[in-house]
């Protein structure tokens, strides 16, 4: 029951996570665009910040459930006296999810503060600058989540 717990707990918050990007790149952002540029960036400024305090949660809740589930996983097996193999799947979710963790980290400790300092100086073109960078980066993060819901629904055998 825990292990099933974690687990559920994990899926959503990479569920909200990468759906939460696709959102805002697909659908946001487009609809966005035929705004002044000063609403545009102060709005998704707005959003934005609303969406990385979430994502920094549930980067929190993917981590220590992932760690939690490897070490049910390793426990069970060091147990039943088994050679302790994680599988590969699981070392490329780790992987890629410690570098979109990164990756993250960057758009919302660096990329973030110069988009929320334009719109408190009032620069919209930084602020649109910021955006763009912002846009590019989660762009690629999408991508990589997209990969890892792929690699651990099983549809690539590895």
């Amino acid at each position: 029951m825990l292990y099933a717990s974690l687990k559920a707990l994990h899926i959503l918050s990479i569920i909200v996570w990468v759906g939460g990007m696709a959102f805002a790149h697909f659908f946001l952002r487009p609809a966005l665009a035929e705004l002044e540029a000063p609403a545009r960036v102060v709005l998704m400024r707005d959003v934005l910040g609303r969406f990385f305090t979430n994502v920094l949660s549930m980067i929190v809740i993917a981590l220590v459930t992932g760690i939690w589930m490897m070490s049910i996983f390793l426990g069970q097996a060091t147990q039943a006296g088994t050679e302790v193999k994680m599988p590969l799947g699981w070392m490329f979710m780790g992987a890629v999810g410690l570098l979109m963790m990164a990756i993250f980290g960057h758009i919302r400790f660096v990329l973030f503060r110069r988009l929320h300092a334009a719109v408190l100086e009032t620069k919209w073109t930084v602020g649109a600058a910021a955006l763009a960078s912002i846009r590019s980066w989660v762009r690629l993060n999408l991508g990589l989540g997209i990969l890892v819901v792929i690699a651990a629904s099983g549809v690539i055998s590895y």
